[in-house]
């Protein structure tokens, strides 16, 4: 397409020039969106007119009105035509298998085997939650009292107490047992103990007497069973858990020159967890050599099992390390590739309470976006006059440190690189002395034989060994 301007037309030499966008293109179908400015300003360039491909005839643009006009409508056009910065893909968040706070999000589904909750009917009350153990604990007194209630009525109703409430010579089996309320009532004192006074079983009533024991039988039964619920839902270390803190971003960083990843618990409780031992585990997906998949496959993080660093003594925050070896998930994963990674990291700390010795455990978890690489946690621990303080403040925070960002076997075979480059080079430095100090006594002894040669006698101890 030429481009030379019609004559007549006043265009300046940057206008000629210019290089059209290539935002200026349609998305869509590819053809030239075009606005009215543009299209003139488009049309006195080609001298055609675009819409009918004829030759153009231009007019002559008046400086300082009609081409500044035009200029500005390509200008906005190729402003809103011209693709933006390129936006970095969103990363899809994962499902956490384990929640911050330690639950896990697994829930039961189809489970049609609901009679093996009533096997363990105990652990399954327990595990209700407090508005439904409360429920189940006022319906457990009320029905029972109001199960035997009207047994005790119904005994007086057989007997025809209740037609002889004014017959002075007549035994009752519960004397002022006069309706379904004072039955309702005595069977609250029977089985609480109570015992008011006023209402009392005589012994013309062996019915009655036999009601009397299986109620304080089963009474006792039903006091130990929810009085035991109740304690154990009160007692559970759960809430004690909830002093256990971990941080919330782990890191990885150098430690003795080797990459660890590391993370932070603490304790905020002056009563200490006892025999306190740390566990953690890498959630990942993973395809086997056969085809198979396994879906939130669990691999084992070793944070110290054979040297006995996984038991610990929390009594200040404790930095946990995972050293990235051989036998680590990670052994093989750079910067680079953890970030384009897809696992949790799950955490366990267990132990015994020490108010209570019942056994706690308090769980988190970790993110590939939650892993800081090149970052090291800020200490919180000072020495004041007498004692040490933690501020706690600081547990979650870190700071950046010089890290490399390749793997730790591109690390470890750097290093052993250097280690091989080091070995080999003394020994060579060592032989180079020995064969200087070898050249050098053979420099002499070539002296001294041309010495010899010029007719200067050997020294005396020479020739007596001689």
């Amino acid at each position: 397409m030429d481009a030379t301007p019609p004559q007549g037309s006043l265009l300046p030499a940057t206008l000629l020039s210019t290089r059209w966008a290539p935002g200026c293109l349609g998305k869509g179908s590819g053809s030239l969106s075009l606005s009215q400015g543009s299209l003139q300003l488009r049309e006195l360039l080609t001298g055609k007119n675009l819409k009918q491909n004829q030759p153009l005839q231009a007019p002559r643009l008046r400086p300082g009105r009609d081409l500044p006009a035009a200029a500005t409508a390509m200008a906005q056009e190729n402003t809103a035509l011209s693709p933006g910065p390129e936006e970095q893909p969103r990363r899809r968040g994962r499902q956490r298998y384990v929640e911050k706070d330690g639950r896990c999000n697994v829930q039961q589904g189809n489970v049609r085997e609901t009679y093996r909750y009533l096997t363990d009917l105990f652990t399954t009350l327990v595990d209700l939650q407090w508005r439904l153990s409360l429920l189940f604990f006022v319906l457990a007194y009320a029905l029972t009292w109001l199960f035997f209630g009207a047994i005790w009525w119904l005994i007086a109703y057989g007997r025809g107490d209740l037609e002889h409430l004014e017959d002075t010579a007549w035994t009752p089996c519960v004397n002022n047992l006069n309706g379904f309320v004072a039955a309702f009532l005595f069977s609250i004192e029977t089985e609480t103990t109570i015992g008011y006074g006023h209402r009392v079983i005589t012994d013309q009533c062996p019915e009655g007497i036999v009601l009397l024991l299986l109620q304080a039988i089963l009474g006792s039964m039903v006091n130990a069973f929810m009085v035991g619920c109740m304690f154990v839902k009160i007692s559970q270390p759960n809430k004690r858990a909830a002093t256990l803190v971990f941080s919330s971003h782990a890191v990885v960083s150098l430690r003795d020159g080797r990459l660890c990843l590391m993370f932070r618990v603490g304790d905020l409780r002056s009563s200490h967890i006892v025999e306190a031992s740390i566990r953690a585990k890498l959630i990942r997906s993973r395809q086997t050599l056969e085809g198979e998949f396994i879906p939130l496959h669990q691999t084992d993080l070793s944070v110290g099992f054979e040297t006995g660093d996984d038991r610990l003594f929390l009594v200040s925050p404790l930095v946990i390390s995972h050293e990235i070896d051989a036998a680590s998930p990670f052994w093989e994963a750079s910067r680079r590739a953890l970030e384009r990674d897809d696992f949790e990291i799950v955490v366990i700390l267990e132990g015994m309470v020490e108010a209570t010795g019942m056994t706690c455990q308090a769980r988190s978890s970790y993110l590939v976006d939650e892993v800081l690489w090149g970052h090291r946690f800020t200490s919180v621990l000072t020495l004041e006059d007498g004692f040490y303080e933690v501020d706690y403040a600081s547990f979650h925070q870190t700071f950046e440190v010089p890290t490399p960002s390749c793997s730790a076997r591109e690390l470890a075979e750097a290093a052993a690189r250097l280690d091989a480059h080091l070995y080999w080079s003394i020994p060579s430095r060592l032989d180079e002395k020995v064969e200087e100090e070898g050249l050098g006594e053979g420099a002499g002894e070539e002296a001294g034989a041309d010495k010899e040669q010029n007719g200067c006698l050997p020294p005396v101890e020479s020739e007596s060994k001689v």
